[in-house]
């Protein structure tokens, strides 16, 4: 483990692989093999040798390897030019460089409900009998 300040930094080497879930506070550098949901409260980097498999939750997240699996990023998600991504984007700001492959959707922006619309109304006249 990495220290970024006063920001812890979890590091998964490229000979590692993981087969279950990984949850936490920190930042995650994934440079090896994950089979298994991430959901963390920080960064997520996934290097050009980095593999996940599974469903992915975080506030930032830059992709340069392979990832398959729906993710939801709060802030920001960067797919390098290197990346190759199958699933469904969900994230306020995507920003995918030239050679990225992607494969899914995308919902992007800040989703609110839609305020209840009235019909809109003739004016009125006042009419004396």
């Amino acid at each position: 483990m990495a220290v970024k300040g006063e920001q812890e930094i979890t590091q998964i080497g490229s000979s590692v692989t993981i087969k279950g879930d990984i949850t936490g506070k920190s930042d995650v550098r994934v440079a090896g093999k994950v089979n298994g949901s991430i959901n963390i409260e920080g960064e997520l980097i996934i290097e050009r040798s980095g593999f996940v498999e599974g469903e992915i939750k975080t506030v930032n997240a830059v992709i340069a390897g392979s990832v398959k699996g729906n993710i939801d990023v709060s802030e920001k998600l960067i797919l390098e030019s290197n990346s190759q991504y199958v699933g469904n984007i969900k994230t306020k700001l995507l920003i995918i460089q030239e050679g990225a492959v992607f494969q899914g959707n995308c919902m992007m922006g800040v989703s609110k409900p839609a305020a209840p619309q009235s019909a809109p109304t003739a004016p009125t006249k006042e009419v004396k009998l």
